[in-house]
This record gives structure tokens, sequence and C-alpha cells, in this order.
């Protein structure tokens, strides 16, 4: 059940009569409905399309893949033709093939610790200088490898 503007219960058959009642007045042009066009679904991208795209942008598969929030298997199945990407990720790349500087732009934040964080969301995956040091054992801020 629905409630009205005054909370009191309306019951199915009000709700009925009341939608064709609607219909009448619509059909009748007392009633105007206004109509929003949905976009068309993502076109699809092949293997090849994808990998010419991220190349284009001058980024690696680890970087284009945290860009996309996929993994970076994910991205590389995409390139090797092993998976199709889902509809969110076809319209991202849609975004990016039609505006690259979009990336740029969202990604242009300077927080300092963006490139640690986002290395720390992908399994440090992503070299920032940070994780680099990390991973080859160097001190880090000044502090020795334990």
């Amino acid at each position: 059940m629905t409630m009205t503007s005054k909370d009191e219960p309306t019951s199915v058959f009000d709700q009925i009569k009341a939608g064709l009642a609607d219909s009448v007045a619509f059909s009748q042009g007392k009633l105007s409905l206004e109509t929003t066009e949905l976009p068309a679904p993502p076109p699809q991208r092949a293997p090849r399309q994808i990998a010419a795209l991220r190349k284009s942008l001058r980024m690696s598969q680890a970087v284009f893949a945290a860009t996309l929030n996929v993994s970076k298997k994910t991205l590389q199945s995409w390139e090797q033709g092993l998976r199709k990407p889902g509809d969110a990720s076809l319209r991202m790349l849609q975004v990016i093939h039609i505006e690259p500087g979009v990336v740029q732009k969202v990604f242009s934040v300077k927080t300092g610790t963006n490139k640690t964080r986002v290395a720390a969301k992908r399994g440090n995956r992503i070299s920032s200088g940070r994780v680099a040091a990390k991973r080859k054992g160097a001190s880090v801020a000044g502090k020795p490898k334990r």
C-alpha cells in the first residue's frame, strides 16, 4: 500500500482507479507526461581496441586497470579476448575514448598520498616511490627496514 500526502492508507483499488483516471486524462490531452529517453547501451570493444586505448594514454596495464577500477588480470583477459568487459566498464571505456583528458582531470588530485592509497588498494601492484621502496627493502621516509 502507498500512503497519500495525509498519511492515509490507499487501497490497491484506489491506486488502479487513479491510474486509469490519469490515463484517460492523458488520452484527452488534459494531462501531459514527461518522457525521458534512455541512452543507448555502450558499444562493444574488441580486445585490440582496449589495448590500443590504453597504449594511446601511455598507461601500463596496472595503471589502466586501476583507472577502470578492475584488477590487472581482468584487464589482461579483456585485452587477450578471454573475457568481455561488463556494461559499466564499457561505458567507462567509451567515455575515456571520447574524452581522454577526463582521466587526467579525475586523477590529477594532488593529495600526496594518492599513489600510495591506490597501490595499497590494488595490492601494491602500482609502483609509487613508497611502495617500490618497500618492495626493494629500502628505508621509507628515513625509517630503517625491520
